[in-house]
């Protein structure tokens, strides 16, 4: 039997309870949009058998999108613990077992406009499995419906009333899970002694067309200290070898590594970086399609961690076209970032910011897993367990969207595949800070 009613705002907890008081049966199914939706054959009853099956408090499936008659099949990834991003995709349709979204919703003391349904998804995961089905259960009609971009949403200064909500529900989640971990004080002495005083690192691969203002940005820099470029060529094939060469005589800084292994994605490049004898004391990216936005980037970051006595700074970027003119959103700073909270909202957020500079003993100690996505995001987790994060708001960097980006135009399963990389870095690094606080592992 069924019970069909409309609610005006799901992601409200006030919402949620109106759910929880109108619900009489032993399963909630919830439909969370406005676009058609047609069921499958046997949809419903899929649903429940599974849940039946395995006991799961709460479910959710792949669908089918038909957009002006054509049908296209959406997959969906698992939900593991660390599956805290706020915009993780559950599709448009879920059940939830009643008993569980009253107990859950029973733990949420505050009052979300906006947080409410984040907060109770992560109660949920706290009494029981969240489990994906990984068949098309449903179609969903998008024709007319055009795709939002919400990559940089979360950075939006016009959504920091939602952003603090988020913050706080996924903080409080931390604090059940044992993964919560207070600021840290510890400062660093930077005694080591090194020849240079900053590296910044490039790896790249056929960026035949960015390269050189890339390496003419680095090079204008105005610093006080000795710094250099080093350049981890990943074998290209489209003349950038010949373009380094060529800037290797022109400039006496460029060291141009190109690295014998066949097999290394960005962070094999930046390890291979960080470990040559030639790296300086600090290490600071810049991508191979990205330059700096001034001739004093690399005094300001040095500035940072002379001041803060910190393992990595991170600074502020801006969205540019390929001719270097500003686009939507534009700076990008990251200002949800706090002393205070900022290594434990890490675990929500997709992204630190840009440029990212080390202290290179300890980014020596940690390295990069040897990927082409999320290598940074991994080790900025790790850092921020134990060290201090410094974090300087100004645009240091200008980030080019071009459609020669890694990330531009990715198809739907690229990019559950970087979602899910960056969920299972969360669930390692959860694990890792539940270690620390002693957490028994029993769900709260």
């Amino acid at each position: 039997m069924l019970d069909r009613f409309r609610i005006s705002k799901f992601c409200s907890v006030s919402s949620l309870r109106e759910i929880a008081d109108r619900a009489e049966q032993d399963y909630i199914l919830i439909y969370t949009t406005n676009m058609p939706v047609i069921n499958g054959n046997g949809t419903e009853k899929r649903y429940l058998d599974i849940a039946c099956n395995t006991g799961s408090v709460m479910l959710y499936s792949d669908f089918n999108e038909l957009d002006g008659g054509v049908l296209a099949y959406h997959p969906l990834i698992m939900c593991q613990k660390g599956s805290l991003r706020d915009d993780f995709d559950f599709g448009h349709l879920m059940v939830i077992r009643t008993d569980a979204f009253k107990e859950a919703l029973g733990t949420i003391k505050s009052e979300f406009d906006y947080a409410g349904f984040y907060a109770l998804r992560l109660a949920i995961s706290r009494l029981g499995d969240i489990f994906h089905i990984p068949e098309p259960l449903y179609t969903v009609d998008v024709s007319g419906n055009k795709t939002v971009d919400t990559h940089f949403a979360y950075v939006d200064p016009r959504n920091r009333d939602v952003q603090i909500e988020m913050e706080q529900a996924c903080t409080d989640h931390l604090k059940k899970l044992g993964g919560f971990l207070h600021p840290v004080v510890n400062e660093i002495s930077f005694e080591e002694n090194f020849t240079t005083d900053i590296s910044v690192i490039i790896p790249v691969k056929n960026r035949v067309k960015t390269i050189p203002d890339a390496v003419e940005s680095v090079m204008r820099q105005k610093f006080a200290g000795k710094y250099n470029v080093i350049i981890v060529d990943n074998h290209s094939g489209d003349g950038t070898t010949d373009v380094l060469k060529g800037l290797n005589k022109k400039y006496s800084g460029l060291i141009h590594i190109i690295p014998e292994e066949k097999d290394l994605g960005i962070g094999g490049c930046w390890n291979k970086a960080v470990l040559h004898p030639g790296c300086g004391k600090f290490c600071i990216q810049l991508d191979s399609d990205d330059l700096y936005s001034g001739d004093d980037v690399l005094q300001k970051v040095w500035n940072k961690f002379q001041e803060g006595k910190c393992a990595m700074v991170v600074g502020s970027y801006s969205i540019v076209d390929f001719d270097l003119n500003t686009m939507p959103p534009g700076l990008i700073d990251h200002r949800e970032w706090t002393d205070e909270n900022g290594h434990n909202n890490a675990l929500r957020i997709n992204g630190l910011g840009a440029p990212r500079a080390f202290y290179t003993p300890v980014i020596r100690k940690i390295l990069f897993p040897n990927v082409s996505y999320g290598e940074d995001y991994a080790v900025a987790l790790a850092i921020s367990r134990s060290h201090k994060v410094g974090r300087i708001y100004e645009s240091l960097y200008l980030c080019r969207r071009w459609e020669g980006n890694t990330d531009s135009g990715l198809p739907q399963e690229k990019i559950n595949r970087n979602n899910l990389y960056k969920d299972t870095l969360r669930s390692m690094e959860l694990s890792a800070r539940q270690k620390i606080n002693g957490y028994d592992g029993k769900r709260n």
